[in-house]
This record gives C-alpha cells, structure tokens and sequence, in this order.
C-alpha cells in the first residue's frame, strides 16, 4: 500500500519527534495520564451518585482521559529504544503496567514492543 507524498512525509515528522522524546518522560506523562484517570473517575462517580449528571454524560466525561492515557501508553509501546538498556526498561514498564492494570496488548502492540 502505498501512501500520499504528504501523508508520508507528515508520519516522518511524527516519528522523529516522538523519538525525540526521551523514553523517561513517556513514562512520566503515562503516569500522569494514569493519575488524570483515576482522579476523573472518582470525580464523574461523585457527579454521577448526586444525580448531577447522566450516564451518558458521565461516559463522555471520561472519555477524554481514557483517551489521553491511551495515547501516552501506545507512545511507549511505539517508542524504539536507542540501546538494550532502554530496551530492557521499556519491557519492564510494559510489563509492570499490564500485571498491575491486568491488561493484555494487541497482536501488533506486542509486535512492537518486543521489536
């Protein structure tokens, strides 16, 4: 499949800057986008429990930091470590997030990660 000249170039682009980003901040801003998490649900959950909104507003509400924390997490299952010590980091994230959050990756987030 080939893509349009300016869809390929602007991929590039998004590539080079994402390895520009050091491997400790992606980690820090998955924290972070963890933590945003937490604290929106608990937030909607009060909303919801006082009536103050519906569930689907409550779904939406939460919507926008499930997004962010999914894109911080696939930032990292992206990331191409500069050495086999990043390497080794990189995996050990992985895999301390999937056991604590009990999750699994798809077929080409696994691919990905241990490329």
């Amino acid at each position: 499949m080939t893509l349009e000249p300016g869809i390929e170039v602007a991929m590039m682009e998004e590539s080079r800057a994402e390895t520009a980003v050091s491997l400790d901040e992606l980690m820090d801003r998955h924290v972070a986008a963890q933590l945003a998490t937490a604290d929106a649900v608990r937030a909607w959950d009060d909303r919801r429990v006082a009536g103050e909104v519906t569930s689907v507003a409550y779904i939406n509400g939460l919507l926008g930091v499930a997004r962010d924390e999914e894109a911080s997490r696939l930032a990292i299952v992206n990331y191409r470590p500069r050495d086999d010590w990043e390497s080794r980091r990189k995996l050990i994230y992985m895999a301390a997030y999937l056991i604590a959050t009990r999750g699994t990756l798809h077929a080409n987030e696994m691919n990905s990660v241990l490329e």
